[in-house]
């Protein structure tokens, strides 16, 4: 199952650089990530496919933690205009709230949401 890692990192110039530099290092693929800043701190969201626990390692040998660790649901989208509206409505129109979205791919869409197997079926 995909799954999304959130991590905090210090807000500085090479925080992103030296976690992703270890995950090359323990041979660990990342299948997307989101970061943003957020007062103060780079909030980052890891996309993971399979098993997270090499994921949870190296986050934990670089001193970091992870705030959240959740399945998320994946879709295989088409880059053109109206995309996100069209499966953010679908999501909207199953009473299923989107609680966070990135893209991982040109092709592929990452949402977090507070109900995943409906929007599992949503999406099916």
């Amino acid at each position: 199952m995909p799954t999304d890692l959130l991590v905090e990192l210090e807000d500085r110039p090479g925080s992103l650089a030296e976690l992703a530099t270890a995950f090359g290092r323990a041979g660990v693929n990342l299948a997307g990530v989101s970061g943003v800043r957020v007062e103060g701190r780079c909030v980052v969201h890891l996309l993971v496919d399979g098993d997270p626990a090499p994921a949870r390692d190296v986050i934990t040998s670089a001193g970091l933690s992870v705030s959240e660790e959740r399945e998320v649901l994946v879709v295989g989208v088409h880059d053109e205009p109206g995309m996100l509206g069209s499966h953010a409505g679908w999501l909207a129109e199953a009473g299923v709230n989107i609680e966070f979205v990135y893209l991982a791919s040109k092709t592929r869409l990452v949402f977090g949401v507070d109900d995943l197997e409906k929007a599992r079926r949503t999406m099916a």
